[in-house]
């Protein structure tokens, strides 16, 4: 058994995880996060303001001190959809090396694998689609996972992402008018509509995947505003299920209130306030249009299958994504 430290930088939150992986499993992992919102302001811009990047570099350096404490062997490092989208992420790479850490911006498409790769341990030899619904992005991939064999048939990039519907729709008005809310569900049903259709993702067809499973915080966020967690119970929400009329009886709830009132609800971080209900009508919009009537919620993400594939490359073995992280020693 090994243990890795990974750091997933993404377009709201900054994520640590500490993993003991034991050949291709996760025997153990403890996870921290924080909402550093790298993506403020990029659907406008297409910058990373400075602010941002400062906000991460000192969650990040906090990371690689608990990582080294945690007597992780090795640290892998990866940004995605803000950091895909700026065009002075190389500033912050060039920050985040001198942590020392190896930082990658990786594909949607690497994104969407690796996550695939977490998710799917709960569900062996099952065709599910994983949704990661993320700030910028929703990575979409269906597939399998078998005994050690990964067949990842389908894998896409969507650029709909809780931050980027709220700055391009939702955050004219506070509440946004209804007006805007359907604006924001018809950009995202022209982005997932193609991605859907291209896949054979809709659910009922002779290939469909099995099951929809959706990571990420906005689908945690939803299952605990929804039974009201406080504090935030993780096992309580990994697995839990969602109807399609849980989602949009929370999606109007959220629009109904100012980013102030959402921020006083039970179960969601504060943080979270301002962007929730972007999230909200991207997962609406999901289930519309692959027709599933549910979606099974999950904590495992993209941490996971970062951390088996940083033990495998450490390892010398083969990754089963074709995809490779950059690791920098710990000791």
């Amino acid at each position: 058994m090994r243990r890795v430290a990974v750091i997933d930088i993404g377009t709201v939150t900054a994520r640590l995880a500490v993993a003991d992986v034991e050949g291709t499993r996760v025997v153990r992992l403890a996870k921290s996060s924080n909402i550093c919102n790298l993506g403020e302001g990029v659907a406008e811009t297409g910058r990373l303001a400075r602010t941002a990047m400062e906000r991460v570099l000192s969650c990040v350096g906090a990371y690689v001190e608990s990582a080294r404490e945690a007597s992780a062997e090795a640290a892998a490092c990866t940004l995605t959809s803000a950091a895909r989208d700026a065009s002075n992420s190389p500033d912050l790479g060039q920050a985040l090396s001198s942590l020392g850490l190896e930082p990658l911006v990786i594909p949607g498409e690497v994104e969407g694998a690796l996550t695939f790769l977490g998710v799917a341990q709960d569900f062996p030899d099952q065709r599910i689609l994983v949704a990661d619904n993320g700030g910028g992005s929703t990575e979409l991939a269906c597939g399998t996972l078998g005994e050690n064999v990964l067949d990842l048939r389908f894998a896409r990039s969507v650029n709909v992402g809780c931050r980027r519907l709220t700055e391009l729709f939702l955050s004219r008005t506070d509440p946004p008018s209804a007006a805007d809310v359907a604006e924001a569900h018809a950009f995202a049903r022209g982005l997932f509509s193609p991605a859907i259709e291209e896949g054979g993702l809709r659910s009922g067809g002779t290939s469909a995947p099995s099951t929809l499973v959706v990571t990420g915080g906005t689908a945690t966020s939803l299952v605990a505003v929804r039974d009201e967690l406080e504090p935030y119970d993780a096992r309580r929400v990994h697995l839990a299920r969602l109807s399609k009329g849980d989602v949009t009886g929370l999606e109007a709830r959220l629009a109904s209130l100012t980013t102030d009132g959402r921020a006083k609800l039970p179960g969601l971080q504060e943080k979270r306030a301002p962007v929730i209900l972007g999230g909200a009508v991207a997962l609406s919009e999901l289930m519309a249009q692959t027709d599933f009537s549910e979606m099974t919620v999950s904590e495992s993400d993209l941490l996971f299958g970062l951390s088996i594939v940083s033990v495998l490359t450490l390892e010398g073995r083969p990754s089963p994504v074709v995809w490779k992280p950059e690791l920098r020693s710990m000791r």
